[in-house]
């Protein structure tokens, strides 16, 4: 009987496993340079496994004090190879020695952020970085993974042509809108104010001309000659650029200073 019960037990657990797998072996949030406190580690530690959980995918942010002499992406790359995370991710890297920020995606994770997508990322938590709002970095780069995740499984991620819109701002546009009328009203009453302008009388050039001294027997036109330039409009790049890692593994991101 107890022989059958622990076979019982061994089956149900390996039952949990395949139904629940879980990915990461290491931590979803590494903050080897201590850039957070511990009431922020753990908010952002439960964003990012939250999130993880829910797409099945590893969302991972690592900062460190050095890469110890390897670049951006080659840290990045091998950190979340060799830590047995999923086969899927996003990983955010953030080494404070020069400053640089590193995002590495593989898997579903490099047709999830596309090259587009990631520089529309980038621009809103690259600022908070610069300003050391650190925390608040993370939380914005984890839940705009979660938007893109979720966008990329409707089939059509976002790229060049369907990146997310910014929310209205009606401050916004309302100051903007007061701008422009102000310029604009200047504009109109400077005119009509130069129009009252006393009108300085202009003497025609034909009083300084002696009649009959002038007269015109024929026209004609010359065309000289046409210059038509062509030139191939532009195509806007769509897509993950990829590269292969140290493990042979293939991955896309990209990142810069902040």
């Amino acid at each position: 009987m107890k022989q059958k019960l622990f076979a019982f037990l061994c089956v149900l657990c390996l039952l949990t496993v395949c139904i629940n797998p879980v990915f990461a072996t290491a931590p979803r949030l590494a903050d080897d340079a201590a850039l957070l406190s511990r009431a922020e580690t753990s908010e952002v530690e439960k964003l990012l496994d939250e999130i993880s959980a829910r797409h099945n995918m590893d969302i991972v942010i690592v900062t460190v004090d050095s890469t110890d002499g390897a670049s951006p992406m080659e840290f990045a790359d091998d950190y979340y190879d060799y830590h047995d995370y999923a086969p899927d991710g996003i990983l955010l890297l953030i080494s404070m020695e020069d400053s640089d920020w590193w995002v590495s995606t593989t898997g579903y994770g490099i047709r999830a952020v596309t090259d587009a997508g990631l520089e529309y990322m980038s621009d809103r938590f690259v600022p908070m970085l610069s300003d050391g709002d650190y925390a608040e970095a993370f939380t914005c780069f984890a839940q705009l993974c979660d938007k893109f995740i979720t966008q990329a499984k409707s089939g059509e991620p976002y790229d060049t042509h369907n990146l997310p819109k910014d929310p209205f701002s009606f401050v916004g546009s309302l100051v903007i809108a007061l701008v422009i009328g102000l310029v604009v009203a200047l504009i109109v009453t400077g005119t009509m104010k130069r129009k009252l302008k006393s009108v300085v009388f202009q003497p025609r050039a034909d009083v300084y001309m002696a009649q009959g001294s002038m007269q015109l027997t024929h026209s004609r036109d010359f065309h000289l000659y046409t210059h038509l330039d062509r030139r191939e409009k532009p195509q806007s790049s769509s897509g993950s650029s990829t590269h292969v890692s140290s493990s042979g593994r293939i991955h896309g991101g990209g990142g810069g200073k902040f």
